[in-house]
């Protein structure tokens, strides 16, 4: 990774909204330009879904605005692979243990398989690698320690062999609810009656030990039992070991706001007597043409499935940058409704950005401006945002600080992409000679292409880069064109016609200009 040079400039204001006092503030980093970010990362049995690409994409381009705006942050996004039961409660089956008990296989192949799939659909969407990536089974000390310093404060109790968090009594000391805004009797009407509710004290007590039932392969000793941490465990103490205490944000998925999130805050308090975290963010979830995503719907799109066009929903295969920009084109608090006709249009839309970049190379490299190469997998921008755009181009001006105003209020890409197609006419207007645009114009649209489009926002030119492939094409492409030119020369139009029909027909639309024919993909 690209190393932050040290410069003393002034950051523009950040605005993210804060689950936790339900308002837009501005960001205040508990030590001055240092951020500690933890994010709720998947539990690791299946397939990544498009479930997981959306947390993805959304914290992949936060991470990237932070240290684009010039703060130093540590990323924590953790691997669940023990203690998730089904159904997200307290008893049951571990969702890994049964992925393996139903493939016959040692959980941790479940877990090694699955995690190694999701990185490679990470890879894939141009969502770069977290500063750490802790796993919830190479942390079971720290859980142990967790739980003994909530039995120790008084705010936990064993039954059986497990241990359980008293929520009653956490309520009356600290309230309960802060984050869901439930209250107690709310949270007690919306418990379901299941097995072994008869080992807590209240069925809205919540594990934080349990004790492995014989069956039950993912098991470690405790001073309690041979058993396995709850669910929610695992965050508490993995952010605490790399984070500290206290620290500035963390996010995750709408779904975990209650009880993921409101446990996590129980837990922090009871153990540290804070609730660890200054920020709370969410993204909101994907619906499939206006329906919750779920295997029993026949609606469940995995990544790779989405890639390749192999399911019924489909009507073709998109690729990893159409989805990360159909991401990109919702407000990551808002729902995002995924349908053949909003991927066809993000892939549209993608194109005439991706073009218009190309575009502005080559009329920037003309007026003396080169861009920077393009950044590898895992690399960020090592550019810091300016503090005011120097364009002479008022227009030009105006759409790079309203790219920039729309990414630090809080988070808005939407707004921002609108501007980024702000640019995209003006360089359109520009490549067809109808404005003339200087060095310093063409200056702050590279950057804007450089370090938003391809840095913050991670989109990459998917047809640019196939390497020896495109060269062949486009060289290929060319030949046929210069066909077609000597055909027109010769006024034989039935020729040039039939070239330029059987070019559409491959998908290559060609355009006739005073300065040569252009092409590109359809």
């Amino acid at each position: 990774m690209q190393i932050m040079q040290e410069i003393s400039f002034k950051m523009r204001d950040l605005y993210i909204t804060n689950s936790l006092s339900r308002k837009k503030e501005i960001f205040k980093p508990i030590n001055e330009g240092h951020v500690g970010l933890y994010v709720c990362g998947p539990t690791v049995y299946g397939d990544a879904h498009l479930g997981h690409a959306r947390p993805g994409v959304t914290y992949d381009v936060f991470v990237k605005l932070l240290r684009h705006l010039g703060y130093k942050v540590r990323y924590v996004r953790n691997i669940t692979d023990v203690g998730h039961l089904e159904h997200d409660a307290d008893e049951g089956e571990d969702k890994i243990a049964k992925k393996a008990r139903l493939e016959q296989l040692e959980p941790m192949e479940v877990v090694q398989r699955c995690t190694l799939a999701y990185h490679e659909a990470m890879r894939m969407l141009n969502v770069a690698p977290p500063s750490i990536e802790p796993r919830a089974s190479g942390h079971i000390i720290e859980q142990i320690d967790l739980v003994k310093k909530i039995l120790e404060a008084g705010y936990a109790y064993e039954s059986n062999g497990s241990i359980y968090f008293d929520v009653l009594k956490y309520d009356k000391d600290h309230k309960y609810g802060i984050l869901s805004g439930r209250t107690l009797d709310e949270v007690k009407e919306g418990t379901r009656d299941l097995d072994g509710q008869q080992d807590k004290h209240a069925s809205y007590d919540f594990a934080l030990w349990k004790k492995a039932s014989p069956e039950h392969i993912m098991r470690w000793p405790s001073p309690w039992s041979d058993g396995f941490p709850g669910w929610h465990l695992e965050c508490s103490a993995m952010s605490e070991k790399y984070l500290g205490k206290e620290f500035d944000i963390h996010g995750g998925g709408m779904d975990l706001l209650f009880p993921h999130h409101e446990c996590e805050i129980a837990q922090n308090t009871a153990s540290r007597g804070c609730g660890g975290v200054k920020y709370w963010m969410h993204n909101n979830m994907i619906t499939i043409e206006g329906k919750k995503m779920g295997k029993s719907l026949g609606n469940f799109i995995t990544l790779p499935e989405l890639f390749a066009g192999k399911h019924e929903k489909l009507e073709q295969a998109y690729t990893p940058m159409t989805v990360r920009f159909f991401i990109l084109q919702a407000h990551y608090r808002g729902t995002l409704d995924f349908s053949n006709e909003a991927l066809q249009a993000a892939e549209k839309g993608l194109k005439r950005i991706m073009q218009a970049a190309k575009d502005l190379r080559t009329l920037a490299s003309a007026a003396g401006v080169q861009s920077a190469p393009a950044l590898a997998y895992g690399e960020f921008t090592s550019a810091l945002a300016p503090e005011a755009v120097t364009a002479s181009n008022p227009e030009v001006k105006a759409l790079v600080e309203n790219v920039y105003e729309a990414l630090c209020d809080d988070l808005n890409t939407p707004i921002a992409l609108s501007h980024i197609f702000d640019a995209v006419r003006i360089i359109n207007t520009a490549k067809d000679k109808k404005i003339s645009l200087d060095k310093s114009d063409y200056q702050a649209l590279v950057d804007l292409f450089d370090n938003i489009v391809g840095g913050v926002l991670g989109l990459r030119d998917e047809e640019s880069e196939g390497g020896k492939a495109v060269q062949t094409i486009d060289g290929l492409v060319n030949m046929v064109l210069e066909q077609r030119k000597a055909a027109k020369a010769a006024k034989d139009w039935a020729t040039s016609d039939r070239i330029r029909d059987d070019l559409k027909a491959l998908g290559i639309q060609i355009k006739d200009t005073k300065d040569g024919t252009e092409w590109t993909l359809e």
